[in-house]
């Protein structure tokens, strides 16, 4: 028995619509569980870091850069809760941080870690992949982040 054009056709619309990508959630804003300023006020480190960052990131805002502002726009989504959760994004930052050797980026993804309630343990599991990823050259970015996380968590 032949099939006519018509029917191939809904035969592969019915099989393409099958495999579509499942829904994805709605992205958010994570909930964080301590402020800025909470991690400040524990964190020597982390207070110099989120100063610093502050009045740097003020400077490159008064130059009004279209192009920076897309890309801080498109950073800011990639951290959003989604179908991976934002804490994970952020231990995929760090990790990502180490292995590039970028201590304020080491720093900004610890500290966001830290206020959405990620642990220490879980923080120093993600630098440990960091150094087998990254190798030796990444020991020094990990004794700052541990300098770092013993302030925060104690």
């Amino acid at each position: 028995m032949s099939t006519t054009t018509s029917e191939h056709s809904a035969t592969a619309e019915r099989s393409q619509s099958d495999r579509s990508a499942p829904e994805r959630p709605e992205r958010k804003e994570p909930t964080y569980l301590f402020t800025e300023k909470y991690v400040a006020d524990k964190s020597e480190t982390a207070r110099r870091f989120i100063e610093t960052r502050a009045r740097l990131n003020a400077n490159v805002d008064k130059a009004n850069n279209f192009l920076v502002k897309r890309f801080y726009n498109i950073d800011h989504n990639a951290y959003l809760e989604g179908t991976l959760p934002a804490k994970t994004k952020e231990l995929m930052g760090l990790v990502a941080s180490a292995c590039l050797r970028c201590d304020d980026c080491i720093f900004y993804h610890a500290i966001q870690a830290y206020r959405l309630g990620v642990t220490r343990s879980e923080q120093e599991e993600s630098l440990t992949v960091a150094l087998v990823v990254g190798g030796s050259i990444v020991v020094p970015h990990l004794r700052r982040a541990y300098e770092l996380l013993e302030e925060m968590y104690g």
